[in-house]
């Protein structure tokens, strides 16, 4: 921890939204008075491409042309500079966009315009000698390394927000984030007091994070964990936050659904499932599935659990095979899936790796060949490999 002295105006956060239709950046600096002249710049490397001058209390916008988009193929992010008055702080962006829209009558996810299948890992965030705090930036930038090596574009973070670091190598990495709002207590009806206070903190996380590139999805309950006013509540978080995804609930309860948001999800263990009734106007996904348990002997903790139990040898194919049902769900116009999970933690074995990190469990290499298939079979306007 540190303090440093700051200028009478100076800036607590920027809101950077980007409009690729549009090809502009709005700068919005929060924490100053109005009428501050303010002043943007945006760089590609060390060359200037846009500049931006104006007053505090009205959003600054640079016209960004011919963007370079970012993606998980190409994650490229531009630097930004900014003055308020005498204060002057650093940043970057990224410019990309996200939506559901309708192609060749199916509901799809679209990242800049075109369709994208998000193969993710359910990633808990859970460190053996620090819990909920990674040891180190390189840790937190490990786990992250890790999917883009077995071959995922995507990162479900649940139940947990991370330090800002996480979301820069996610940005950095280029892999793209649903970011789940941490949930309340399972089976129990909320006192209004907290219901209060889960919507201020929701609104906390996505003002924090709405910034970031890799963040495409707000997962606002998961698993009938504390739910009350579905509809409401998710309506709130897409008004909030307009430029991204919002799923109302990951793992789907019916009789709550209330309709809202831009996401049907369903799960599934073993097997991934994709929502039993879709209704026409919203994307399908398979927000958890998987869960192959495997105990590696002096990296297990005491307590094990898994859904289901395989074969060190047949670890891989098992996967594989699992991987294949995901394709065929995308025939059926599933557009992500999320397998549990990327590491081991106290409770349970099924990580990809174990809970100390020091063992990686599958074939690293035959993963990634399978999935990159996968993502780029089920990105195109037509699923590739459908019967």
């Amino acid at each position: 921890m540190w303090l440093e002295p700051v200028a009478r105006d100076h800036v607590d956060q920027l809101r950077l939204t980007p409009d690729v239709a549009a090809g502009t950046l709005t700068v919005e600096p929060r924490g100053v008075r109005d009428g501050v002249r303010i002043t943007a710049t945006a760089y590609d490397g060390r060359r200037k491409v846009a500049t931006a001058t104006g007053r505090t209390g009205a959003p600054l916008t640079l016209r960004i042309p011919h963007a370079r988009l970012w993606s998980p193929e190409d994650p490229f992010l531009y630097d930004l500079k900014v003055s308020v008055g005498g204060d002057r702080v650093g940043s970057y962006f990224g410019m990309r966009s996200v939506a559901v829209r309708k192609v060749n009558g199916v509901p799809r996810t679209v990242l800049n315009g075109k369709p994208v299948f998000m193969m993710a890992t359910l990633d808990q965030g859970f460190w053996p000698d620090g819990l909920y705090t990674a040891p180190s930036d390189e840790a937190l930038a490990y786990d992250l390394r890790m999917h883009k090596k077995m071959g995922f574009n995507a990162v479900r973070k649940h139940i947990k927000v991370e330090p800002d670091r996480w979301f820069y190598w996610a940005d950095r990495l280029g892999l793209m984030v649903w970011q789940d709002m941490p949930a309340m207590t399972a089976g129990v009806d909320p006192s209004t007091a907290a219901r209060a206070e889960y919507e201020r903190e929701m609104k906390q996380m996505i003002d924090e994070h709405i910034s970031s590139p890799s963040v495409v999805m707000w997962v606002v309950f998961n698993e009938g964990w504390g739910q009350y006013d579905v509809g409401r509540v998710a309506d709130q978080a897409k008004s909030w936050d307009p430029t991204r995804l919002v799923n109302n609930m990951s793992g789907l309860n019916l009789g709550a659904d209330g309709g809202a948001g831009d996401i049907m999800d369903e799960h599934g263990y073993p097997s991934p499932a994709l929502p039993p009734h879709p209704d026409g106007r919203r994307a399908l996904v398979s927000g958890e599935y998987g869960g192959l348990g495997l105990a590696v002997p002096g990296h297990a903790w005491s307590v094990q659990q898994s859904y289901v139990d395989v074969d060190p040898s047949a670890y891989t194919d098992d996967y594989l095979r699992k991987l294949a049902e995901v394709h065929a769900l995308a025939c059926r116009g599933g557009n992500g899936a999320v397998y549990t999970q990327i590491s081991d933690v106290e409770g349970e074995l099924n990580g990809l790796m174990t809970y100390d990190r020091k063992v990686v469990k599958p074939d690293v290499n035959r993963l990634r060949a399978a999935q990159r298939a996968l993502i780029d079979d089920a990105s195109r306007d037509t699923v590739a490999g459908c019967a």
